[in-house]
């Protein structure tokens, strides 16, 4: 399948990989995802329906997409989750998701059945109390049952954790020891600014603080640098007797802007160019009124700016009043 030209931004970077949020709607109230007043849900008039995920997708798989990603919220607190997956699996794309993991035990014959093999799931701490404090849930002893079910039933596991000061930095090489005896990835994210996440640069460990202390732990020479691959956002390493690997997500101290290949649609049906852009495209609209949305997704693309939706320096991603004009976490899809 080649990408078709016009999915070419104006800096040379090809859209391969779309990130589908379904639902704005979670189980879960992670403090750097969600403002701790909650937010105003968008209408569910307003919200893609099955039908027209699925017509959008395809229209981006035509256009050589041949990635998805199903973001939320939490995905699979939508009713109709199992037939959007089930129904994606048909497009001959890799599909994937990220979770919470904490409804997946009602997936898993969902999951073969779609051709889904790889997860994200999301742990931002190994300790009960600190896993309820960031979640302002108590769904710590599921958590676990759930992501010993899925590394039994074969699934490729990432974990994706982020890092922040005072909160788990103390908690960097114990999820690294994860990886010992595991095949998994440990997936370190730098803390990014969202709308209502109460961000700060002195909340932030960065790729090089993470490094830092895993140098000291294990020493220089037996943390291997592994090679990334194309499009990558990940800093991939392991140590080197350990069966997985770690990486580090550096958006705001490295960011890999670059090589980016990826584009968002949320549950509402808007076009993000960039996880940081405060512009979208509303696709919905045209696709509910007959119109094209091909010529939409084009100017999308040709509008995505070089680095981080414009915010090209340490000064303009730290003011509060440019990242508070992008939506939060939540509402953008994870």
């Amino acid at each position: 399948m080649a990408n078709n030209i016009q999915m070419q931004d104006t800096h040379g970077r090809m859209h391969s990989y779309l990130r589908i949020s379904i639902t704005e709607n979670c189980n879960l109230r992670c403090t750097y995802c969600m403002p701790a007043e909650g937010i105003a849900l968008t209408p569910k008039a307003h919200l893609m329906t099955t039908d027209e995920i699925i017509s959008i997708a395809q229209t981006f798989v035509n256009l050589g997409v041949n990635k998805i990603r199903l973001t939320g919220g939490e995905p699979l607190v939508r009713k109709d989750a199992k037939d959007i997956i089930q129904r994606l699996g048909k497009l001959g794309v890799e599909l994937t998701l990220t979770t919470n993991g904490i409804l997946v035990h009602d997936f898993i014959d969902t999951f073969k059945e779609a051709g889904v093999h790889t997860l994200n799931v999301s742990i931002d701490s190994l300790q009960e109390d600190k896993f309820n404090q960031i979640t302002r849930r108590n769904y710590f002893d599921k958590f676990w049952e759930n992501l010993e079910l899925l590394d039994a039933n074969g699934f490729q596991l990432k974990l994706n954790v982020v890092v922040i000061k005072d909160f788990n930095d103390d908690e960097i090489i114990d999820f690294i020891e994860m990886t010992k005896d595991r095949n998994i990835q440990i997936r370190f994210i730098e803390f990014m600014p969202f709308d209502g996440n109460q961000w700060k640069k002195d909340k932030l460990v960065s790729y090089a603080e993470i490094l830092s202390q895993v140098n000291d732990r294990y020493s220089v020479e037996n943390v291997e640098r592994l090679t990334d691959k194309p499009n990558d956002t990940a800093k991939n390493h392991k140590i080197t007797s350990y069966k997985g690997s770690f990486s580090v997500i550096s958006s705001v101290t490295n960011p890999f802007c670059s090589t980016c290949n990826r584009i968002r649609l949320t549950a509402d049906g808007k076009l993000k160019n960039c996880l940081f852009s405060n512009s979208e495209t509303d696709l919905l609209h045209n696709l509910r009124t007959g119109k094209s949305i091909e010529p939409l997704i084009f100017q999308n693309i040709k509008l995505k700016m070089a680095i981080r939706g414009g915010m090209d320096d340490d000064d303009k991603f730290q003011n509060p009043e440019l990242f508070s004009q992008n939506r939060s976490m939540i509402m953008i899809g994870g």
